[in-house]
């Protein structure tokens, strides 16, 4: 069974798809291409959602591992938006998208929220001419609290956001600054004001766990802050050291140990975290995530993405995955902003996973969940998982990480916490040992 070292060393950890990015290349490009043009007919009963990468930062943190560029003018930033209108006026004329409504947008990033009342509304008002989320269940857009002001939210509230995600991480300073956030806490409290003042729907705040500097006393206090805040999602994410973060880039060159804390020490301190937020009347959602109200604060994003809806990606680096076609745009700003204007979709790899495949991406993200109802699984794909991946389920069950109640699983709390690290056991063979992205 396949086990995380107790130090957190260098690679991927966090699992969100399946098979791996590695494997996904640029000659596989004209199946996406492809997809993207079947009968509306088939696609018509699949959820629809959108994704748009907004890259731009005030600074890039020491840990993030995303397309981000930082000191961007205004010029600059008008151009990636066209670039952006364009692309999605590319998509509307593929066939298969036509009149099909949005379930659900994700403004993601960067920092969506780098950009100016006047940018964002001139962002929606010129994306309505080719597709709207006017009637969309749910409208997701993160913030960097540095970034916000009041008008910026009345703004996000006017075109259309019904749940704002506000990137808090640690309420402590020195440890926001040793790890190259942007933001300091005073921001934080007075977004936070500015946030409720206004009143979205939902507001969800992140936190980290183990970021450099972290102690047992200022993490128990950052769970007595958010308690303060009382948001509807909280999500808690263990902090880890994908390959092209600066962090990592410091350990391979000087040769450091690892900064962050250990496995174990993160996961016990989101089991605090959890036992804390439970005794205060939240539920957990995800191994990350937990909510107030349960039969209200749903999470349609995550939801839909990980029962294999179609999404859109827009934007610089995003990924997408479309009538069965996993795929990603160019990596390169300048190279996207180059393909679109010339009137190309910008997708720069692909992979057509088979049944089989798409079978165990659907596992392995629902087993982050907590519960899976295997039935559900073995109609849609035609299969019977008990016997399929008796192994592993039999393994993890014997270490107890999960349990079997006739044909649903249920991790345990020790499962949930380290869930990430379980599922590669359910991986094809060949993909278990491959570098994840």
């Amino acid at each position: 069974m396949t086990t995380t070292p107790a130090t957190t060393e260098v690679g991927s950890y966090f699992i969100s798809n399946y098979p791996p990015f590695s494997l996904w290349t640029a000659d596989q490009t004209p199946q996406a291409v492809a997809a993207l043009d079947t009968d509306p007919a088939s696609a018509a009963d699949t959820p629809l959602g959108l994704y748009i990468h907004i890259p731009f930062c005030r600074k890039r943190c020491r840990f993030c591992y995303f397309r981000v560029y930082t000191n961007q003018n205004a010029k600059s930033i008008e151009d990636y938006v066209q670039a952006l209108i364009r692309e999605l006026e590319l998509l509307s004329e593929r066939q298969a998208i036509g009149a099909r409504p949005l379930r659900f947008v994700y403004f993601g990033g960067g920092t969506p929220s780098y950009l100016s009342s006047r940018q964002l509304r001139s962002l929606r008002e010129r994306m309505g001419q080719y597709i709207s989320w006017d009637n969309a269940e749910e409208v997701t857009f993160e913030c960097e609290p540095g970034t916000l002001s009041l008008e910026k939210l009345e703004t996000l509230r006017d075109i259309g956001i019904t749940r704002v995600s506000l990137g808090v991480e640690s309420f402590n300073d020195k440890i926001l600054e040793e790890n190259g956030r942007a933001h300091l806490s005073p921001e934080v409290f007075r977004a936070w004001e500015w946030i409720r003042s206004v009143g979205f729907p939902q507001a969800n705040i992140d936190l980290i766990a183990g970021m450099i500097g972290e102690t047992d006393e200022n993490w128990h206090r950052n769970i007595d802050l958010a308690l303060e805040m009382a948001p509807d999602n909280i999500t808690i994410y263990q902090m880890e050291l994908p390959f092209n973060t600066v962090i990592s880039k410091e350990m391979r060159e000087s040769g450091i140990e690892s900064p962050v804390a250990d496995w174990p020490t993160k996961r016990r301190w989101v089991s605090e975290a959890f036992d804390r937020l439970l005794a205060a009347g939240y539920h957990i959602s995800s191994g990350n995530e937990l909510v107030r109200n349960p039969e209200q604060d749903h999470f349609v994003y995550r939801d839909q993405v990980w029962r294999g809806c179609d999404l859109l990606a827009t934007g610089v680096s995003s990924f997408g995955h479309f009538q069965g076609v996993h795929y990603q745009n160019l990596d390169r700003i300048e190279d996207y902003m180059a393909a679109v204007n010339e009137g190309h979709l910008p997708i720069n790899r692909a992979l057509q996973p088979s049944g089989q495949q798409l079978l165990i991406r659907e596992l392995v993200l629902l087993m982050k969940e907590g519960t899976v109802d295997l039935s559900r699984i073995d109609q849609k794909y035609g299969v019977d998982t008990l016997t399929q991946f008796a192994e592993p389920f039999r393994n993890q069950q014997q270490a107890g990480y999960l349990e079997l109640d006739g044909r649903t699983i249920k991790l345990t709390r020790k499962g949930l916490l380290q869930v990430d690290s379980l599922l590669p056991e359910y991986f094809e063979p060949e993909h278990r040992a491959v570098r994840y992205t």
